[in-house]
């Protein structure tokens, strides 16, 4: 068996010159690994690997089974997987899961002919099922959370449960995923996730659709062994922890600091949080145990704009979480949207003079994105909002649905606008001058091109 992280273009390796493990594929791995199947992970855009580079390595490791993952943006990518491994090898199972075909799998099988099979939602029992009837034979009817071809026809059983206790399932294999590629700035990094499932409503947010409302935590031990096996085994001492909201539970986050510093972790780390899920003595104790930065979704200055986000937030929540992470000395990264269809100009720009006000130490402007799944594209496809369905354009950085007030080239030209007047204001400046010495302005300078090159930013 063969999983594959398809070879596509993405903005982040672009620029930052880096990737992240594929985590989704080193879960499925482990299980299969579990059950007795021998298995092999090939992260293609780690190994930056070309197509033709990819088909002869499936040639080389002759699979019965190829599994794929694939976002919205690299669908295309992943079809051609398909395509390449059909190819090779007509009887070659194909099977494909993630975020984006969980929520058109039936699109997905018309809009490919080279996949069999579309995994929904949470995909370890799925997939622990499925091989096990694949390799005796048996029907699909009974395995719940696939979508399959059967009789030149497209049939979609009963989603599967969630995973109750998220322990049970097998640490992720680390062990045959490339570690030593992913790196950034020549530093060796690891991400894990020590939770699943978001109780809120965001109208852009596709994981609580993905992973379920009801938040299941790993134990204190297991996120600790984890963390271990990184830092030991794979000598990684940067980790990036993925969940959606790491501080669900203060409670928990403090547990887990107080761990990492009773088992002597030489990490440093970073988290997402909501800023209505945050305060100082959490802030203290992961500074202490090794955190650097807290990435907080603050989305929009404009209280009309988070209303209708369903975001659950208020400005003065976000000033109040800046402050508490500044005096806990960990530094701020704010990820603010634009481009929401009933936003007008002005909503716009008081996102960004929000953002430069907060002065968080970064900040991510994005376009709002309709994924498949979400309200959001339910909105954008019911009051025929959607400007177009290449999924490639759906990278955040680009207009990909109307706005009722302001025209495409316009949004795209207060992305850009976002950027500079934060990157390059006066204060910022200054103040980087006085600190130091004009190094990170020095850096903005040379990075922004770049960023903007690849967003496709233009003010027409």
């Amino acid at each position: 068996m063969l999983l594959i992280e398809p070879p596509t273009a993405t903005d982040i390796k672009k620029v930052l010159n880096t990737v992240s493990p594929p985590l989704g594929l080193a879960y499925l791995a482990s299980v299969a690994r579990n059950e007795g199947f021998d298995v092999k992970i090939i992260d293609s855009l780690a190994e930056n690997l070309s197509f033709n580079e990819l088909e002869k390595k499936i040639k080389e490791y002759d699979p019965d089974v190829v599994g794929i993952t694939s976002t919205t943006t690299s669908i295309p990518d992943a079809y051609k997987v398909a395509e390449i491994s059909k190819r090779i090898n007509p009887n070659v199972i194909t099977v494909i899961g993630g975020p984006h075909v969980t929520f058109v799998p039936e699109l997905t099988l018309k809009e490919s002919p080279y996949i069999d099979i579309v995994v929904r939602g949470e995909g370890e029992e799925i997939f622990k099922q499925l091989l096990h009837n694949l390799d005796k034979g048996k029907k699909l009817s009974n395995i719940r959370g696939i979508t399959y071809r059967e009789n030149n026809r497209i049939r979609s059983n009963p989603p599967m449960p969630l995973i109750k206790d998220i322990d049970n399932i097998p640490i992720p294999a680390f062990d045959l995923l490339p570690m030593e590629k992913y790196q950034f700035n020549k530093k060796r990094f690891g991400v894990i996730i020590t939770s699943r499932g978001c109780p809120f409503q965001c109208i852009f947010c596709s994981s609580s659709l993905q992973f379920g409302k009801k938040w299941r935590a790993h134990s204190v031990e297991r996120v600790v062994e984890e963390l271990k096996i990184l830092h030991d085994e794979f000598k990684i001492r940067e980790i990036e922890f993925l969940d959606d909201t790491f501080t669900l539970s203060k409670k928990r986050v403090q547990e887990i600091s107080k761990a990492i510093i009773q088992e002597g972790l030489d990490i440093s780390w970073s988290a997402s949080s909501r800023v209505d899920t945050f305060d100082l003595d959490t802030a203290v104790y992961m500074k202490k145990a090794g955190a650097h930065t807290i990435y907080f979704g603050i989305e929009s200055g404009s209280e009309k704009t988070l209303k209708f986000i369903k975001k659950g937030i208020t400005l003065t929540q976000s000033i109040d979480a800046v402050k508490i992470a500044k005096k806990a000395k960990l530094r701020t990264l704010g990820s603010f949207i634009i481009g929401f269809p009933y936003e007008k100009e002005k909503d716009m720009r008081k996102t960004i003079r929000f953002a430069k006000f907060l002065d968080v130490d970064f900040a991510q402007f994005t376009i709002a994105t309709p994924y498949p799944g979400t309200e959001l594209w339910n909105i954008a496809v019911t009051k025929n909002l959607l400007l177009t369905k290449n999924w490639r354009n759906y990278t955040t950085t680009k207009v990909v649905m109307k706005n009722m007030y302001v025209p495409p080239n316009r949004i795209q030209y207060l992305l850009e606008w976002a950027y500079f007047s934060f990157y390059l204001s006066p204060k910022r400046v200054i103040k980087d001058i006085v600190k130091n010495k004009g190094t990170l302005t020095f850096k903005a300078l040379r990075a922004l091109p770049k960023i903007l090159t690849h967003f496709s930013i233009k003010a027409d």
